[in-house]
């Protein structure tokens, strides 16, 4: 790479560390919504227009369009200018610090009073055309079919910023915590616990393991939400209890691990502790 290529490169990368997103929008007449803000996410508003600032103030994103990206980005979307002009706006604010939010709790305390269960409970199941909705439905291309039963199952809730939550349950079906994950986020409750995700026949002996909640409603559409069939997800982690409530399931009488095609399966094997359960191995199709 030529030197001046990487001298260039070197001076924005400088510029995207001192100058945060949050200084573009002040700059722009937003302000932030300290109560629908977190020290993760902070959202801003300039009437109609919101921005939510990630990434500890280096990225942002648009939950109202496909919209996201870095400091400069954010200067283009806001005036419709080009990259040189936003370039030229950005240095402006070298050494402009944005306002802190007064957060109404410190850092490191719990930030919830209420237990998991109902945190989940007051939660908004999706409906059509709702964000959550919009984006399994539009950037995940999950079936308006499988939404609709997972909604009518109980194991989705409206997350924040058109985030999906998907919920983990133990063997008597309490809430013990949810996958998020959204346009520009991944994660899991805070304070909860990784068990399963639990989605099709609560009495099925064909049992499908996948990683990811997503993932496991990916497979149902696959598969049709075949009959006879619980589709599961460890949320990327592999806990006692998780183990726990897999070998409950593997207890049952001809029960069959079902091994997703890559890359649901994401080509990964089970831990090893779940080798020896007394259970037949098939493929999908094979069951």
């Amino acid at each position: 790479m030529p030197k001046a290529k990487i001298m260039e490169k070197e001076k924005l990368e400088e510029l995207r560390d001192r100058v945060r997103c949050a200084a573009v929008l002040e700059r722009a007449g937003f302000a932030i919504d300290v109560k629908e803000s977190t020290r993760k996410a902070m959202k801003y508003r300039h009437g109609a227009e919101i921005v939510i600032v990630i990434h500890e103030g280096r990225g942002w994103f648009d939950p109202l369009s496909d919209a996201k990206g870095d400091v400069f980005g954010l200067a283009e979307h806001l005036d419709g200018v080009s990259f040189v002009e936003a370039l030229n706006r950005v240095t402006d604010l070298v050494g402009v610090v944005a306002r802190d939010p007064v957060w109404s709790r410190p850092a490191g305390k719990p930030a919830h009073s209420t237990s998991v269960p109902e945190r989940w409970a007051i939660r908004r199941r999706p409906w059509q055309g709702s964000m959550t909705w919009r984006y399994l439905r539009t950037e995940r291309c999950l079936p308006t079919t499988i939404i609709r039963e997972a909604i009518q199952s109980g194991v989705l809730r409206e997350g924040p910023y058109s985030s999906m939550w998907a919920a983990h349950v133990n063997d008597d079906g309490v809430v013990t915590g949810w996958e998020e994950r959204g346009p520009d986020w991944r994660g899991f409750s805070a304070g909860g616990s990784k068990i399963l995700f639990r989605f099709g026949s609560s009495d099925a002996k064909r049992l499908c393991v996948t990683e990811a909640a997503i993932d496991a409603m990916s497979l149902a559409a696959l598969e049709g939400l075949r009959q006879g069939s619980l589709y599961l997800s460890t949320g990327g982690g592999w806990a006692p209890a998780t183990e726990s409530a897999m070998r409950q399931l593997a207890a049952r009488p001809g029960a069959v691990l079902v091994r997703p095609p890559t890359p649901i399966a994401r080509a990964r094997p089970l831990p090893a502790a779940f080798v020896p359960l007394p259970m037949r191995w098939a493929a999908i199709g094979c069951g």
